[in-house]
């Protein structure tokens, strides 16, 4: 499946302010054409503090909109606007308030207007405003390539078993060359196409771990069949909400929030079987977390080994539905949602046409330059950002986020936006003998490469037991609806990218386990500095057929590899690698400090902080008692908040090793921690 991308339309004009006119009204728009790229009636605003605080006086903080800012000047302009609502584009979040108005999020807000007038108008008067900081536009999102997967046919299951000392007895594993290459598949006389260990390197690497169930991935795609008997042990799910409720039972802003937040219709529900559904989603949660060794269908890369308490999990952050329309403030909010709900990888199949991109094969291009992507899509930045700093835990293995992109299928000389900003992993797509894809992007702004399918490659092995489609490409789970037997292919660095997400869930679940603690460059710099060196196999030319699962096999044709040479990022990704190379590395991970309200209290788990926690026993002394209390329960400490003030505090496990820690007690400012 080829990645999906976002429709442009780059507005620099927002960003240049524009002479006040007292008279201003605004214009209606010509045509609806302006709807196929971004919304109508709807502008994304950065307002200034002061706006924001008359905004959160007239009590828009928790929930709810506004008809008026109690600016004079910008409520002049929405009266203007006919019948305008404002609300937080992030809803409130009590656990996580602070680091939200840290980084400035929530300052922007959704103003809804009529609309019948012209976005780009309204966009250039409010930006002129004083009380205006930024304006952005909810640019549609639209999948670039319409095509459905491949289905694995149910009578082709049983004839699947798998190979003789095999890691996983997943009867499919032997057909996944993306996870265990042993350079035996497409081989035709003379003519070899698969390469020796040219796949994630994963197998030596699950020596070492198969995925930690406290390491989440967040899949921001099509909604993932989450009964799937191959996905549903490894979903994320949230405990402290209710499945099929209306009403936000955990406070995190959103109801019925059990496997992720489906942000296309505004729903709890994950949807997975709409007509226009690619499967997408599934296939993608297939390749991070399919649950291994449970003696069916496939295996993944991060999916445990079948026994309870392994495999990494993953959180549903729907963003497409069907051909149902949606936009940039869903794919913020999901971004956002992420970080606050746990998740430490960002797994992003979709992104931009490249700026480099043939316009007369893809339409108006993308941002070529980050300082374009920067000025031209600033809330995206933003959410991304946020999630980059503010995810995982300083007291965890990972203190930030890693936000992994598709590099797109452009075959253009560089990766497309956001994936390609510095703070990003952009993932280009290898077939199953290291050479590239022959759809893939390449070039500045690609930082990695990973097994994406290569079906136009492997046009010469289809046989009459084959479709194309089939060889060469990338086997994981789909939707019932989308093929009897819940398993099929795709392509494209949409499905590279998956790969590189699953190898990094891996390693932070080594760093788990290990106790060990990585800031989020430190890890991605690792990431990068462990892969295969494929450059030597960019030599001659790679003969194949574009086109040809659409058009079949007309005129061959021949990609000339050595145009790939130092373009590819720093290699293929190496999960054996990356493991070893954080042994030692990073710091000990140390309980952490404390900060309670006073009578309430939090729960911890402190057999994650120390090597082998979960066999040890432990002893809580805390300096000042009248501050805090401490009680162990069931495994966890509960630290209850008696009051205001501080205190030290050390932890000693049976081990002899001992952790010292402060408690900060405060009281709740009417139920607004952040204040």
């Amino acid at each position: 499946m080829k990645r999906y991308i976002f429709s442009l339309s780059i507005l620099f004009s927002l960003l240049v302010s524009c002479t006040s006119e007292p008279q201003w009204e605004p214009t209606l728009k010509e045509s609806d054409c302006e709807q196929e790229a971004y919304k109508s009636g709807v502008l994304l605003v950065k307002f200034t503090p002061e706006v924001v605080a008359l905004l959160e006086e007239n009590g828009l903080v928790s929930s709810g909109a506004l008809t008026r800012s109690g600016a004079p000047a910008l409520d002049e302009l929405l009266a203007l606007l006919g019948d305008c609502e404002l609300e937080r584009v992030f809803p409130y979040n009590s656990r996580t308030e602070l680091t939200t108005r840290e980084a400035g999020l929530h300052q922007w807000y959704v103003v809804r207007f009529d609309e019948r007038y012209d976005v780009e108008q309204v966009a250039l008067r409010m930006r002129s405003l004083g009380e205006v900081q930024q304006v952005d536009l909810n640019r549609t999102i639209k999948r670039a390539y319409s095509g459905k997967a491949t289905p694995l046919k149910v009578a082709d299951m049983p004839k699947t078993t798998r190979s003789e000392g095999a890691r996983m007895n997943d009867p499919l594993f032997p057909m996944q060359w993306n996870i265990e290459n042993r350079g035996d598949m497409f081989r035709e006389g003379e003519v070899v196409k698969s390469v020796k260990d040219a796949d994630v390197q994963c197998v030596e690497a699950w020596e070492r771990t198969t995925g930690h169930p406290e390491v989440i991935v967040a899949v921001l795609d099509e909604g993932i069949f989450v009964e799937h008997p191959d996905l549903k042990a490894n979903m994320w799910v949230n405990a402290d909400e209710v499945k099929g409720s209306h009403e936000d039972n955990d406070g995190n802003g959103y109801a019925g929030d059990v496997n992720g937040y489906n942000f296309v219709h505004d729903t709890g529900k994950i949807t997975w079987n709409d007509p226009w559904d690619s499967g997408h989603g599934s296939h993608v949660a297939g390749v991070i977390a399919g649950v291994n060794n449970n003696g069916e269908g496939i295996s993944s890369i991060a999916g445990g080994d079948g026994s309870p308490g392994t495999g990494v999990r993953v959180m549903a952050c729907q963003i497409f539905s069907g051909n149902v329309s949606t936009g940039l403030l869903q794919v913020v909010r999901a971004m956002k949602y992420a970080a606050d709900n746990g998740a430490v990888v960002l797994q992003c199949s979709w992104g931009y046409v490249s700026g480099a991109a043939n316009i007369y094969d893809w339409g108006e291009a993308g941002f070529a330059t980050q300082e374009q992507w920067e000025m031209g899509s600033p809330l995206e930045k933003a959410a991304l950002e946020y999630f980059v700093h503010y995810a995982g835990s300083p007291a965890g293995a990972i203190e930030g986020g890693i936000a992994v992109f598709a590099g797109g299928n452009e075959s253009a000389p560089a990766a497309g936006f956001p994936g390609a900003a510095d703070f990003c992993v952009s993932v280009a797509a290898t077939a199953a003998d290291f050479t590239p894809a022959v759809y893939t992007n390449y070039g500045p702004g690609t930082t990695i490469s990973a097994p994406g399918g290569d079906q136009d490659y492997y046009f010469d092995y289809v046989d009459q037991e084959h479709n194309y489609g089939e060889i060469g490409c990338i086997l994981s789970a789909l939707p019932y609806n989308v093929s009897e037997s819940g398993y099929g292919y795709m392509e494209g660095t949409s499905m590279a990218c998956p790969h590189v997400s699953a190898v990094v869930a891996l390693a932070i679940s080594h760093a788990v386990e290990q106790r060990r603690h990585f800031k989020a460059d430190e890890l991605r710099e690792l990431l990068h500095a462990t892969t295969v060196d494929i450059d030597p196999y960019f030599t001659g030319k790679k003969t194949y057929c574009r086109y040809v699962a659409d058009i079949g096999p007309i005129q061959p044709m021949q990609l000339n590899l050595s145009d790939f040479v130092g373009k590819m990022g720093s290699g293929q990704v190496n999960a054996t690698a990356l493991l070893a190379a954080m042994d030692g590395a990073g710091m000990e991970m140390r309980f952490p400090n404390l900060t309670l309200v006073e009578g309430e209290t939090v729960a911890l788990h402190p057999a994650r902080y120390f090597l082998e926690g979960e066999e040890l026993t432990y002893t809580v002394t805390i300096a000042d008692s009248s501050i805090a209390s401490s009680a162990m329960q069931e495994g966890k400490l509960l630290f209850e908040g008696l009051k205001s003030g501080s205190t030290t505090a050390s932890i000693v496990a049976s081990n002899g090793v001992a952790h010292d820690f402060a408690i900060t007690v405060r009281k709740s400012e009417g139920g607004m921690g952040w204040l």
